[in-house]
C-alpha cells in the first residue's frame, strides 16, 4: 500500500479536478447535466482510481488503476476538445487545461511503468 498524500500524480489530478469545476462554473446552465457534469466526473474520476491502486495491495494492481486513470485523462482531454470548439472556452483556458492533461498524462505513464519494473 502506498501513501497516497506523498504521491505526487494524485497530486496533480487533485489540482487538476479543482481547475476543472472553477473552469466549468462558467459554463452556460444548459450544459450542467451534460458536458459540464461529464467533464467534472472524468477528472474526478482520474484521481479517484489513482487513489484506489494506491490502496491496492500489489502494484500490477495499482498499474491497472492507473491505466485506467489515464483513459480518463482522454476522455477529459475529448470533452475539452469539443468545449473549446463549442467556444464554451477561451483558447488560453483551454491551452492551460491541456497542458495540464498532457502533463498528467506523462508523469501516469512514467510511474505505471516505475511499478511494472518493480513486478
Amino acid at each position: 500500500m502506498h501513501n497516497l498524500k506523498e504521491i505526487k500524480v494524485w497530486q496533480k489530478a487533485v489540482e487538476l479536478s479543482i481547475d476543472i469545476y472553477q473552469l466549468t462554473q462558467s459554463f452556460p446552465q444548459e450544459e450542467k447535466f451534460g458536458l459540464v457534469s461529464q467533464m467534472r466526473r472524468s477528472s474526478v474520476s482520474i484521481a479517484s482510481n489513482i487513489a484506489e491502486g494506491a490502496g491496492r495491495s500489489s502494484d500490477k494492481e495499482f498499474a491497472q488503476f492507473l491505466a485506467i486513470a489515464n483513459g480518463s485523462s482522454f476522455e477529459l482531454l475529448t470533452q475539452c476538445t469539443i468545449r473549446g470548439k463549442l467556444q464554451f472556452l477561451n483558447i488560453a483556458d483551454f491551452e492551460k487545461v491541456e497542458n495540464q492533461i498532457m502533463e498528467l498524462q506523462k508523469m501516469i505513464y512514467a510511474f505505471k511503468n516505475r511499478l511494472k519494473s518493480n513486478v
